[in-house]
């Protein structure tokens, strides 16, 4: 029996645009209200339920009865451009154990804590060249086309073996891909950028180099683990969600930084804070909202029941605003214990890169105000351009001066 109070009167749109691109739409107010379960429509009229209360939505993401595979019926889409992705190969994201803990389990020595750190070095050495550039441009500055988006494209390339050369390309395909703005669009974008590491890993089965690809070609494509269809579906997850998550997270972190001027200068008096301010960003912004989920069995979740076959999506960015779990969530807090948020989501499919992306995040927001003491947006806020809410969310631009 479902209760009355967990589903509202009328469903929600879903996904909507945020009119603050560091809070959740206005428009899910009554989804914060009515936690932790509602109902929301889709952009094809259908309704599913959307989980926004923060235990619930941990102990639905560690369900093995919620699976990420697309074949599945009632598999639910979150708008058009994703809907013609329903019968091509995901890989990690889209694969239910155990073919995703073999794919998984293959991958996970390149992204512990201890490569991460490995990593610091290089990493530090990027950012810095970036901003060496920048300054000696002078302002104003375009900074998501100058820094938060080549630091983790050079990042990731320099970790799957992918020429950095080529990111000009990558990067465009990566935006067609996520953001359109037709089915037609993302769909030869996919095409695109399967040809092309397809035949980069064809390159690298002759001449061997040092990456991450090199990698999996000789332990796993030799030896028959991997076939090269999954090979490239694999490298394409790595290297879109390599950059594309990271760098929005730069361009929003360092807009709502500015935007918080007290918050910013506490953080200055006190570096030691950056690595607990990562994670209430992480938390704050949640940039992947929309996690997609549908039920393979009948599952009891507080006191309603979510049927086999229907769809269910996680709104990472109300979850992580749950009053029970953080005390006004609203208020940007570099002293509240954030670490249990999930912006990286959580369970089995919890972001493989999520070590690699707080380490470039600690880096990259921590050098940029210590170099530019005096950045500051270079025009009014309300005239900075951010995403849409049907794809991650950050900044299309970001003007700023010092």
């Amino acid at each position: 029996m479902t209760k009355p109070d967990t589903i509202v009167s009328e469903p929600v749109a879903f996904p909507q645009d945020r009119t603050c691109p560091y809070h959740p739409p206005t428009a899910y107010e009554p989804l914060r209200e009515e936690r932790p379960l509602s109902r929301v429509t889709l952009y094809d009229g259908r309704d599913v339920w959307v989980v926004t209360g923060h235990s619930a939505a941990r102990e639905l993401l560690a369900d093995p009865r919620l699976s990420t595979n697309r074949d599945r019926p009632g598999f639910p889409v979150t708008n058009e451009r994703f809907a013609a992705f329903r019968r091509r190969r995901v890989a990690l994201l889209g694969q239910d154990d155990p073919a995703h803990h073999t794919q998984r389990r293959m991958l996970v020595p390149s992204f512990t804590l201890k490569r991460a750190n490995s990593l610091r070095p290089r990493i530090q050495e990027t950012t810095d060249r970036l901003l060496d550039a920048m300054e000696a441009a002078g302002p104003p500055a375009e900074l998501v086309s100058s820094f938060a988006l080549p630091l983790p494209s050079m990042v990731i390339c320099m970790l799957l073996g992918v020429p950095y050369a080529d990111h000009e390309f990558f990067e465009e395909q990566s935006r067609k891909l996520l953001r359109g703005p037709t089915a037609d669009d993302s769909l030869g974008a996919r095409d695109r950028l399967d040809a092309y590491l397809g035949e980069l890993i064809d390159r690298k089965r002759k001449e061997p180099g040092d990456g991450l690809l090199d990698e999996l070609i000789e332990e796993q494509l030799r030896q028959g683990a991997l076939d090269r269809e999954e090979l490239v579906s694999l490298a394409t997850i790595l290297l879109i969600a390599g950059h594309e998550t990271t760098a929005n997270m730069i361009s929003l972190g360092t807009f709502t930084l500015l935007r918080h001027p007290e918050q910013l200068s506490e953080l200055r008096s006190d570096p030691g804070l950056m690595s607990t301010a990562v994670e209430e960003l992480l938390r704050f912004l949640s940039i992947a909202d929309g996690l997609v989920r549908v039920a393979t069995e009948d599952i009891p979740i507080g006191g309603t029941t979510i049927r086999a076959g229907e769809g269910v999506l996680f709104s990472t960015s109300v979850i992580n605003r749950d009053t029970t779990t953080f005390p006004e969530p609203d208020t940007l807090d570099w002293h509240r214990s954030a670490r249990h948020h999930v912006a990286f989501g959580f369970g089995i499919h919890q972001c493989l890169g999520q070590n690699l992306a707080r380490t470039e995040l600690e880096i990259a927001l921590r050098t940029l105000f210590e170099r530019l003491p005096g950045l500051r947006l270079a025009v009014p806020a309300d005239e900075i351009p951010f995403k849409p809410g049907d794809t991650i969310q950050g900044m299309l631009e970001l003007p700023v001066t010092w």
